[in-house]
């Protein structure tokens, strides 16, 4: 096959979580190749007219679509696939419409509540109605890659939410709002469609702080995922041992990804991230849609733990693209 890697247009001086993306892109091109495949890469560019050109100049079976974002704007990823499907040719992973619509954090929280799906209590401004004198996180409503998320987005109260949300504004722009902060157990769990477009749950990857500073809060922040210098990261293990060791609890976390699956009718490959309450209960923070596929990210590992090395996990995410129904 000829598989067109399409990824974000990339400047040279742009931060590290976009780099990353042109790391992740050669990393999926090799996986190809070593088994024989065409794998160009490419630039995405948001100008139909660019984008028909590149298609037509490659003629490739399908695409695997690595968009991220547009001009460092990651809630404008939903723009490639929309490009793709109009185009008719298939590509890897979510559709724009369920990649759209969980980019925007809160209304992907009342739509999972709504469903039932149990997930962290959370306020948005302007009003802020409902905040407590508990303990927030405060985010980034559209962008991900834990972009504003440092030692001080952990806050109690709503006088600090109100602060820390206007500071938020101020330097890195967009909307922003608090989540109630769930001091437990973490886990990043990454969902394959099948063959038979029934979703398939990797095993279950708890993210544990061992010996943790205990002046930082417990997330992965933007230095943990981003900063390889800071020694922060050597004290993030990822675990699997959950299934064996709370088979209640695992059920519980499967039954939560079935159910966001079939909510957001999920396509490719996604990861649903959790905090665990004390009383045992997980509630989805996140649904990241355009999850990080390099060699050395969380569905790499997951897969290795599943014994499917990561050129096998590559084909099978071509191969779920090119017999998925648009």
């Amino acid at each position: 096959m000829k598989v067109l890697v399409l990824h974000s247009d990339i400047a040279p001086d742009a931060p590290p979580e976009e780099i990353d993306t042109i790391t992740s892109a050669k990393a999926v091109a090799e996986a190809l190749i070593k088994h024989g495949h065409e794998a160009p890469l490419a630039p995405f560019s948001d100008n139909a007219d660019k984008l028909r050109a590149l298609l037509a100049r490659e003629k490739a079976d399908v695409v695997f679509n690595m968009v991220e974002g547009i001009d460092g704007i990651g809630h404008l990823a939903p723009i490639a696939p929309r490009m793709l499907r109009e185009a008719g040719i298939p590509f890897t992973g979510v559709d724009a419409t369920a990649m759209a619509l969980t980019s925007d954090k809160p209304l992907t929280k009342r739509k999972m509540r709504e469903a039932g799906i149990g997930t962290a209590d959370w306020s948005e401004g302007p009003d802020w109605k409902g905040l407590e004198d508990k303990t927030y996180i405060v985010k980034s409503t559209l962008e991900d890659a834990s972009v504003g998320l440092d030692d001080g987005c952990v806050v109690f109260g709503a006088d600090a939410v109100r602060r820390r949300a206007a500071e938020s504004e101020r330097l890195h722009g967009g909307r922003w709002f608090a989540e109630e902060y769930i001091d437990g157990r973490e886990y990043n769990i990454s969902v394959l469609s099948g063959r038979d477009g029934e979703p398939v749950i990797m095993p279950l990857a708890e993210m544990r702080f061992d010996d943790w500073p205990s002046d930082k809060p417990r997330i992965v922040g933007y230095g943990a995922k981003w900063d390889e210098s800071l020694d922060i990261n050597d004290q993030m293990v990822r675990d699997f041992d959950t299934e064996t060791k709370d088979p209640v609890l695992a059920a519980k976390l499967k039954k939560s990804c079935l159910g966001v699956w079939k909510l957001f009718g999920f396509t490719g490959y996604v990861r649903v991230d959790f905090r665990v309450t004390p009383e045992g209960e997980p509630l989805v923070l996140e649904i990241n849609t355009n999850p990080c596929i390099a060699p050395d990210a969380g569905l790499a590992a997951a897969g290795e733990q599943a014994g499917i090395p990561y050129d096998q996990l590559i084909l099978r995410i071509v191969d779920t693209a090119l017999s998925a129904p648009r």
